[in-house]
């Protein structure tokens, strides 16, 4: 098969490659024919490329598919970091001739249930830093402030551990989903709860960080406050009483006086202060307030409630809620601009 085109009188027939075979003159109803045939030819080359290149692709995401799909054990595993069973943790510590950041996982599960991270996939461990997964104490075993407590602790651990293990101690972040979201603003805002004095090495440490990502987390445990900003269906959550000990939020609200120093104490939002952290927050797209039925405990009310106290004391809160908000930067920018602060210092 070939098409022709031409130059004034003068037609070149050219093969669909571009290959010249000879050149004649040509009528003008030949032209026509010859410009139809050559587009012709050029769609069908088009389509003959888009198809080799779509091959490529597909055959180079099947290779590299394995490798995207690969899970990494952890360097050191099953770490105890304290007296409980529970308070182990794992640990990935990449390859780095200078010490590295570490960022610190906390699991989800409403401090109910949930566990840590056995395995990475290798894109985890290609940011340049270090990883670590923790579990606590859960409040069918403790009740709070267990599970906000070990998670300092961890990170008071981990300190001790930052020779050995290759990272900068001054820059260690957190990160978690729902309660541990929770957890790591807690940690974000909360002083420090290093003791100088302790006889255990470890409580000498420091407890702060510098920066955390949250999704879905809790910012405060006060029904009372959800119940107006976001509504029923948040507060009905076992997080929101179980985990300090009452039997239902009916129960938590009636006996207010009995729970609320415990419930304001592990709620990130009591905390915040001037000398804090930056944060990350990212929920979904809000349900209606009030939330009467559904997901009300991962509700983006609990990070605009956050938003604004931080404007309030003039610290950071970098928000996403989806087909609301837009944050200034995306997670993934924000670890790497806390950690290029090497900002550790202790909240007094």
């Amino acid at each position: 098969m070939h098409a022709s085109s031409r130059t004034g009188k003068v037609a070149m027939e050219v093969d669909c490659q571009g290959g010249i075979y000879h050149n004649r003159a040509l009528d003008s109803k030949s032209w026509d024919k010859g410009k139809e045939k050559l587009a012709q030819a050029i769609l069908r080359a088009d389509k003959n490329l888009m198809f080799k290149k779509s091959i490529a692709s597909l055959f180079s995401l099947l290779l590299l598919s394995p490798l995207l799909a690969q899970k990494v054990d952890p360097t050191y595993k099953q770490v105890s970091y304290g007296p409980h069973e529970e308070m182990v943790l794992n640990f990935w510590k990449i390859d780095s001739k200078k010490p590295t950041p570490l960022l610190v996982h906390i699991h989800g599960g409403g401090w109910i249930g949930g566990k840590k991270n056995e395995t990475v996939g290798t894109n985890q461990l290609s940011n340049g830093y270090s990883y670590a997964s923790i579990d606590y104490r859960l409040a069918g075993k403790a009740l709070l402030p267990a599970a906000v407590h070990d998670a300092a602790r961890a990170i008071q651990f981990l300190r001790t551990k930052a020779k050995a293990w290759n990272f900068d101690p001054t820059r260690i972040a957190v990160t978690g989903g729902s309660a541990g979201a929770a957890s790591s603003m807690w940690l974000a805002y909360h002083e420090d709860l290093a003791d100088p004095n302790s006889k255990d090495p470890v409580l000498r440490e420091s407890s702060r960080v510098c920066g955390a990502v949250a999704m879905g987390g809790q910012t405060t445990l006060d029904p009372f406050l959800l119940e107006r900003k976001i509504g029923p269906a948040c507060i009905r959550h076992p997080m929101i009483w179980k985990t300090v000990g009452a039997t239902s939020h009916e129960q938590l609200m009636k006996d207010w006086d009995k729970y609320k120093a415990l419930s304001l104490e592990c709620s990130p939002l009591t905390h915040v202060t001037k000398d804090d952290p930056p944060v990350w927050i990212r929920y979904g797209k809000p349900a209606p307030v009030p939330v009467v039925k559904g997901d009300g405990i991962h509700h983006a009310g609990f990070g605009r409630l956050l938003k604004a106290k931080c404007e309030q004391v003039g610290i950071p809160c970098h928000i996403s809620v989806a087909e609301n908000e837009e944050p200034e930067m995306n997670s993934a920018d924000f670890l790497k601009y806390v950690f290029q602060q090497s900002v550790g210092a202790q909240k007094p």
